[in-house]
């Protein structure tokens, strides 16, 4: 008789991505001879021929010894311009021959990595699956986020804070996630949709205590911040020099990221982070995700979460409050293997966290 107390069984997992703004470089980390076509060739024969999904890679929990894998990484073949321009049936296809490839390999419950998510109405508009549990991911993101403002920010009040992207749907959850728990003396809401900001904006205000809140849909006001908050799903860099203030803090939690790469030239004076990154030295990667190893994307950290508890909830649409605390509870209960905010990286190269002395700088 089975003990209706015990936890329910851990699932296999499968996780989606695609290529980024260089489709050759990061297909090449499913095979390097790849990396050698040029982008034309790329964004022709990604459109025109039946390309398959490809498993880019396998996870392997450490604390689990009979050598199959936990879960896969597979990369859905669109480049993140094609995701973002191309007739939204035929992305959608693409993304379901990716969850029916998961399916064939066994998994239970299916990420949406990077722009797979937003493409797909954060997956309400792919198909049902009985049996398969779908995640955004997004929930554990805006987690970790938040627990990464609130490393960067120091404990004393004065501090301006710009969210940009801020009412998408890991946006949304880090600001009602940060109205619990306030950082900083004002925060600025940045996104398109006026009536969205003033809701979001009107939420805020009703939770929390000691913090101006303003919205805008220019980029004029992060000019004037000392953290900014990068949230947006977009092909290109939208984040550039002239949008920063001397000394400003970057912390851009996109894929692709939406940080110019020359700020690291054009600005010394700005630190750019890395963000949604989490530490797994208790999980095998054995592929290139583009991430030093030991470290995963925060929304594939959410899919294992899921897995590994048995999760049957689908986890779709906007991330809530709710399951970003049920993430965080998972990622307490399988700290053996990680799962906590890793230390920082900026462009993928190690970096030490921003001193309170470069904020208070700043302000």
């Amino acid at each position: 008789m089975s003990d209706p107390t015990a936890a329910p069984a851990a699932k296999r997992f499968a996780f989606l991505v695609h290529p980024r703004a260089d489709v050759a470089s990061d297909m090449a980390r499913v095979w390097r001879p790849l990396g050698r076509m040029p982008a034309a060739a790329w964004d022709w024969g990604l459109k025109t021929l039946p390309v398959p999904p490809v498993p880019l890679a396998t996870v392997h929990r450490r604390d689990v010894a009979d050598g199959r894998p936990a879960g896969w990484v597979i990369v859905v073949p669109v480049g993140a311009s094609q995701l973002l321009t191309e007739d939204r049936r035929w992305v959608i296809s693409k993304v379901e021959q990716a969850v029916d490839k998961a399916e064939r390999l066994g998994a239970e419950v299916v990420g949406l990595g990077a722009l797979t998510a937003p493409v797909t109405g954060g997956g309400r508009l792919l198909r049902p699956r009985p049996g398969v549990t779908m995640t955004t991911g997004n929930a554990f993101t805006a987690h970790l986020t938040a627990e990464a403002l609130r490393r960067l920010l120091p404990a004393a009040p004065g501090w301006h804070i710009a969210i940009v992207g801020a009412t998408g749907s890991v946006g949304s959850c880090v600001v009602r996630l940060l109205a619990d728990e306030p950082i900083g003396s004002r925060l600025t809401l940045v996104a398109r949709g006026q009536r969205r900001l003033h809701d979001l904006a009107a939420d805020f205000a009703g939770r929390a205590t000691g913090v101006s809140v303003h919205t805008s849909t220019s980029l004029d006001p992060v000019r004037e911040a000392d953290l900014v908050l990068v949230l947006t799903s977009s092909a290109d860099a939208l984040l550039g020099s002239a949008h920063l203030k001397r000394g400003a803090v970057v912390l851009d939690d996109t894929q692709p990221r939406n940080t110019d790469p020359r700020l690291a030239v054009e600005r010394p004076d700005v630190t750019v982070i890395d963000g949604g990154v989490a530490a797994i030295p208790g999980i095998d990667l054995r592929g290139d995700i583009g991430l030093p190893r030991g470290l995963a994307y925060a929304c594939l950290c959410e899919t294992m979460l899921m897995a590994f508890s048995g999760h049957t909830e689908t986890a779709i649409g906007a991330a809530s409050v709710d399951h970003a605390v049920r993430m965080r509870d998972a990622a307490r209960r399988f700290a053996h293997l990680g799962f906590d905010l890793a230390d920082p990286l900026s462009f993928g190269r190690p970096v030490a966290w921003p001193a309170p002395a470069l904020l208070a700088e700043a302000a």
